[in-house]
């Protein structure tokens, strides 16, 4: 597939990585020749310096016979006028642009992105896929990562193995044993750094990271055998009153459950904007470091704080000051991959990526087809992709122990007829079921292989 990435920061980058690791044809177009320098030597990618929205600059970079264009430069504008002279002038047939601006976003203007008006295929907002992953951290306050599948009746739980933990040093084939009828399965580790796809035989010790795949009905009894307790949330702290706060405290304010939120923004203005949108949420102008602003707010009786503001390292502090104030839960939106290392020492819960979950949003519309989600798991080193089993693939119609999956997969969940059922042995795949796959990042074309949900496929 000949792909044609617009953008070369951390999010365009990322894109790049995964679809070249897979052997796809792509070229990176930015205006800043340092940044595409940097992604001619450290990926497998051609590069063209130049502005993505000029008709040359993409006649350039191939745009006459290129199957796919992704338009992740840093101005909206430029990521809509790409995408019309993709179609007008190029016929190129998937478009999707990222946009970062809620006036183009707004569902009364839903007309503008038609094939006849704007043809961009797929909007990409960061902001509100944030906003969603903070409310998933929320509704899961002991883990460090989360994520839904198969029709939101599986999740995906990153949680940290304390010293207290029950099941430390005990191998995974006897926890399955032990719970029975527990519908989780251990699907990824991360120990000393490195993450791996685990084994029956490893055992889990202090201080691994690992993630769980769970039916939605267990996951508070898998809380409790990993040791953690599931706290109802009541009261939150938002620092940080932008499109990301705003969106959370609006999802708040319109959830099933009652959750009083504060609203801390420094500047005026937008603290005002926020005000004026949100009808039952308190919002308090000043710093999100201030100790006796954050008592004002309630910081000690909440039961969580969030902190989105723009600037990694102040919401990384104000989550370190919530804790010191006595907030039992903090989550902090990181854009630096570096930092996350000090979310640990710090004392900080769990954190937000922002660039992730736009990779992901748009990695699930790369891979359309047969595959339904896909969730990219730390610094792209992992992939859950979700997808639904063809008659035409070499899975179908075969017991999972005869599946020749590559070492670093596994399956995590499988849903058959409506109703997820626990990945064991002797579960017979059939065409029409939906099964959830972790895959290391050099195992995920051979899992499409085995999927036969690649794009060339189609």
């Amino acid at each position: 597939m000949k792909v044609i990435i617009c953008g070369a920061g951390q999010v365009g980058w990322q894109i790049a990585r995964h679809l070249a690791n897979e052997s796809n044809d792509v070229t990176v177009v930015d205006s800043n020749p340092d940044l595409v320098r940097r992604a001619t030597e450290t990926l497998d990618v051609q590069g063209i310096a130049g502005f993505a929205s000029y008709p040359d600059v993409l006649d350039r970079a191939g745009a006459r016979d290129a199957d796919m264009i992704i338009a992740a430069t840093y101005s909206d504008e430029v990521n809509m006028v790409t995408c019309q002279v993709a179609h007008s002038v190029f016929a190129i047939n998937r478009k999707i642009a990222r946009l970062r601006s809620q006036s183009y976003l707004t569902a009364i203007y839903s007309d503008l992105y038609r094939r006849d008006h704007m043809p961009i295929d797929v909007v990409i907002s960061p902001e509100r896929e944030v906003a969603k992953a903070a409310m998933k951290r929320l509704s899961a306050p002991a883990a460090f990562d989360t994520e839904t599948f198969l029709d939101d009746k599986a999740q995906l739980l990153g949680l940290t193995v304390d010293e207290d933990c029950p099941i430390v040093n005990t191998p995974l084939r006897q926890l399955t044993d032990l719970f029975s009828t527990l519908r989780s399965i251990v699907v990824g580790i991360r120990r000393e750094g490195t993450l791996f796809a685990p084994e029956s035989g490893d055992q889990l010790f202090p201080g691994d990271d690992c993630y769980v795949f769970t039916h939605v009905d267990d996951v508070d009894r898998t809380m409790e055998i990993f040791g953690k307790t599931t706290r109802k949330q009541e009261r939150v702290v938002i620092v940080g009153g932008g499109n990301v706060g705003l969106a959370v405290a609006s999802a708040l304010e319109t959830g099933k459950t009652r959750i009083r939120a504060k609203v801390i923004e420094r500047n005026r203005a937008c603290a005002e904007l926020a005000a004026e949108a949100l009808e039952k949420t308190i919002v308090l102008n000043g710093d999100g470091l201030d100790s006796a602003l954050l008592a004002e707010a309630g910081i000690a009786r909440a039961d969580a704080m969030l902190t989105v503001t723009d600037d990694d390292k102040t919401n990384m502090l104000a989550a370190v000051r919530a804790k010191a104030e006595g907030c039992p839960m903090t989550i902090a939106l990181v854009n630096d991959p570096t930092l996350v290392p000090l979310m640990g020492p710090l004392g900080i819960d769990a954190y937000i990526n922002p660039r992730a979950t736009t990779v992901s949003s748009i990695l699930r519309h790369v891979r359309h087809g047969r595959v339904r989600e896909v969730y990219s798991i730390g610094d792209a080193e992992a992939e859950v992709i979700e997808a639904e089993v063809l008659s035409t693939s070499p899975i179908a119609g075969q017991m999972l122990r005869d599946i020749d999956f590559p070492e670093g997969a596994l399956v995590g969940g499988v849903m058959k007829g409506g109703e997820v059922v626990r990945p064991v042995g002797s579960l017979r795949v059939e065409a029409g079921d939906v099964i959830t796959i972790f895959a290391m990042a050099g195992d995920v074309p051979e899992v499409e292989r085995l999927l036969q949900v690649s794009i060339d496929f189609f």
